[in-house]
Formats: structure tokens, sequence, C-alpha cells
């Protein structure tokens, strides 16, 4: 793939206020080009300007772009079966696909129930558990613990689950919200702690909640294993992984690992679960990578311990209308195909492993780069106004908003934006598909060192 280099100032394209973009707050002080086309890492708008994907959109196009077996897989099956009402027929496409979505998972994810995103699989989740515990047995089964800061979904009842200080006005009186404790930060963490004595408080916290609310009245823990936006991309020691398991074990709360962003071979294995075998979570939320941005798809994997106790009392009845679609089943049988004969999961690492290093030389010669972390292609690169004290910039200077422009400048697309008001500090991710070549990340490290140094001399 050439690279391209006609760029020209991102600040004269044009705003529109039709589509998608008509809802959008119109102080936005960043533009957003019309894209036309794209291929591999690359997207090219209405101008034939090019622009690397540094983030996937939102950490989704894991594969890349205009995949030629994804798209000959979607065109056969729209032609062959479009479309069948899962609650009505069953598609052979969806069994093939649940089987093998399943291998991939491992021992312990006997059964895929299928939705169009994210916020839909961790909707599945909860109403799965708190089903079972009705089936069982175990009505006062009802509260969810979340941590602060953190992100599950979209919909009202994610919201209120989610950990995320800005939607409390818009949550308050209207959406049940769950009971939050502190997420294992390991950047800034609270005078008188190190990382690891951080996730154990972390850890303790959640003990407390159970025991305080009666564990017999507590239904599930949902955490992001490897935070996404939430948190920059932390990923917590193992011990508090394993101790977050042994405290769900002994108190009988079922841990839910939202695996949204992490999933699909993003840290370099199927699942970031897989990375602490000895304390498995008993749901896994998955979308995202999934579908790769070719179809909407998401994904519940679920024991069969569970599965089967639940299908034989009373079964789990709530249905999408998109339930098991054919062609987003045929889109995700497609890319399970990709990641195969790409070997995805070792060039992850090996990118990772890359871009790594050359975003921590970009660290030495910046001072406004305070961290650098993540795991596989899931990076997060924070932004501070010291270096030594970890102060952040100031909201009004919108960092976040002015890196992306940069990197506009620079053809590079990048999603970040601050979360729980900045509070928690403000970076971007550094998650191209997992598809990129060495010689494309000599390119992507290329462009962010003059992104950040653009942005370096805009904030003095």
């Amino acid at each position: 793939m050439a690279t391209h280099s006609n760029i020209s100032q991102a600040a004269t394209m044009p705003a529109t206020d039709a589509g998608q973009a008509a809802f959008y707050g119109r102080n936005a002080i960043v533009p957003m080009p019309i894209i036309e086309r794209a291929e591999g890492i690359w997207f090219f708008d209405d101008t034939g300007r090019g622009y690397i994907d540094v983030s996937s959109g939102p950490v989704l196009s894991n594969i890349g772009h205009g995949n030629a077996h994804v798209i000959s897989k979607m065109a056969e099956q729209a032609q062959q079966l479009d479309y069948v009402f899962a609650r009505l027929a069953q598609n052979q496409v969806n069994i093939d696909y649940s089987i093998r979505l399943c291998e991939a998972a491992g021992p312990g994810f006997d059964y895929a129930s299928l939705a169009s995103g994210g916020s839909e699989a961790m909707e599945n989740a909860i109403k799965f558990l708190r089903q079972h515990a009705i089936a069982t047995g175990h009505p006062a089964k009802r509260h969810i613990i979340t941590c602060q800061p953190s992100y599950h979904g979209a919909t009202i009842a994610m919201l209120g689950i989610n950990g995320d200080i800005m939607m409390a006005p818009f949550v308050d009186g209207f959406s049940s919200q769950s009971h939050k404790v502190p997420a294992p930060l390991n950047y800034r963490v609270p005078d008188g702690f190190d990382a690891d004595s951080y996730a154990a408080h972390c850890a303790q916290a959640l003990d407390d909640v159970i025991v305080d609310l009666g564990a017999e009245t507590v239904l599930a823990f949902v955490i992001e294993p490897i935070g996404g936006l939430s948190t920059g991309c932390v990923v917590p020691p193992a011990s508090y992984i394993k101790a977050v398991r042994d405290i769900c074990t002994a108190h009988g709360v079922h841990l839910v690992f939202d695996e949204i962003l992490c999933g699909a071979g993003r840290t370099g294995q199927f699942l970031a679960a897989h990375a602490w075998p000895d304390a498995l979570p008993d749901i896994v939320t998955m979308a995202k990578g999934l579908g790769s941005g070719y179809s909407p798809l998401g994904a519940m994997l679920a024991p069969a311990r569970l599965v089967d106790e639940l299908a034989d009392l009373t079964g789990f009845e709530f249905q999408y209308s998109y339930n098991a679609n054919p062609i987003s089943c045929a889109v995700g049988n497609a890319v399970l195909d990709e990641f195969a004969r790409l070997d995805l999961l070792t060039n992850t690492r090996a990118r990772s492993d890359q871009l790594s290093l050359g975003l921590e030389a970009i660290k030495a010669n910046n001072p406004i780069i305070g961290d650098i972390r993540g795991k596989g292609l899931l990076l997060a690169v924070e932004l501070v106004a010291d270096r030594q004290t970890k102060k952040p910039f100031a909201n009004e200077l919108r960092p976040t908003d002015r890196v992306r422009i940069h990197g506009l400048n620079n053809g590079l697309l990048i999603y970040s934006r601050p979360t729980s008001g900045g509070k928690y500090g403000h970076w971007f991710l550094v998650s191209p598909p997992l598809t990129v070549t060495d010689a494309e990340c000599v390119e992507i490290l290329s462009r962010l060192e003059t992104t950040l140094q653009d942005l370096a001399e805009e904030l003095g």
C-alpha cells in the first residue's frame, strides 16, 4: 500500500448538518471528513485525501477494511438466505458460527447468544443472569456492581451501570444505577498507594460492597478486564483479577467480563480472559471485532451449566429481531477464517511490541506524554500538562479534541474523548487493525510523532 502525503489542514473541511452528524453538538471543534472508500488500514475522503485508521474506528475494524473474503461470504449468504427470525426457525450458518466462536473462546464458554452489538450483548448477559436467578429460586438477586470509571454500553440500562460521573444528571431517577467500586487504575493512584496496593484496595472494596448489600441480593460484578476509553487501556495486575474471581466465588456472585472492546484477538489472545486461566469469568460479552465493521454482531458467551439448567426450567426467551442474522453470522465465520489464515494473534503480539517501543521513544522526546499503557494492539497514550506531577491538561483546552485535529492534519483518524469529564485524565487510543504490517507501524509512528509535536507546540 502506498503512503499518502497530500494532507491539507483538516480545519478547511466543510461541516455538515445532515446525516447522523445532524444530531451531534454544534460546538464541536473537530471537523469530520466524508469518507468514500477504505482499504486495509486506510480511509479515503471525498477529495481523495488518505487517513490511517489508527484506532480501528472505536476499536472495531480488527481485520481492516475491504477484506475480499469477508465481502464475498456476505454476498453468498445474502443470495442464499438473507434473513430468518431465530424464534421461528434455525439457520445452519448460525449453528456453525456459534460452535466456532465457542471453540475459539475455549472451555467454560459453551453457548453463544448473539446480538447486534455490544450494548445488546451486555443487556443479554444481565437479563440472562437475572432470569437464571429467578428460575432457580433466588429472586432477591438484583444488584449489579461495576467500576468507577467504566463503560459497558449506550442503552438506558447500560448508562445506569457505566461508571461515568458526567452521566449522573441524565440517569438520576431515570435509569437503575449499579453500585460502584473503584477501578484498579495504575497511573494515577491515591496518595499512600502504588499500583499493586491500590488494586488490592479496589478488590477489598468489592468484597465490602457485597457484604454491605448482602450477598444474597447481588447478581453480578461486571468489569472490563482491560479498560477501554473509560480508563485508557488500564491493565490490572493478575492479583486483582484472581482476587475478584475468588471474592465472587465465595459470595455466589457471577463474574462478567465485558470484552466488547478487548476481546476478539485485540490483546494478542482471542479473549483477554485467557491471560488469567485460573480466574475465568462466568460470562463473557463480545462485539466490535467479531463483525469487524462488516455487519453488526455481538455475543454473550455462557457455560453449559447455566444455559442447560435455565433451558430446562424456563428458557431464556428475550429476543431481538436480528438475533442470529444469517448475514452477520456469515461475516463472523469469515472473520474467524481470516484470523486463522493471517495468523492475526501472532501478528498482534509482534506489532504490539513494535508500537509500544516506538511510542516510548516518542514519549522520551515529548513532554506532554505522561504514560503509554495497554496490551496487544490496545494501547493508550495519556496526555499531561506536567509529566513529573502527572498534572492533566485543563478541560477547557480540550486536549483530546486537539489531538484529533492534529491527527487529521497528519493523515490520522484517532479515537479520543474525555470520560468522566476528564477527571481521570485525557488519552487517545493507538489500536490499528490487527492486520497492520511492520511498514505500516513505522508510518503510524512517524505521523504520530509529528502530530504530538504539533500538539505540544500548540499547548505550549
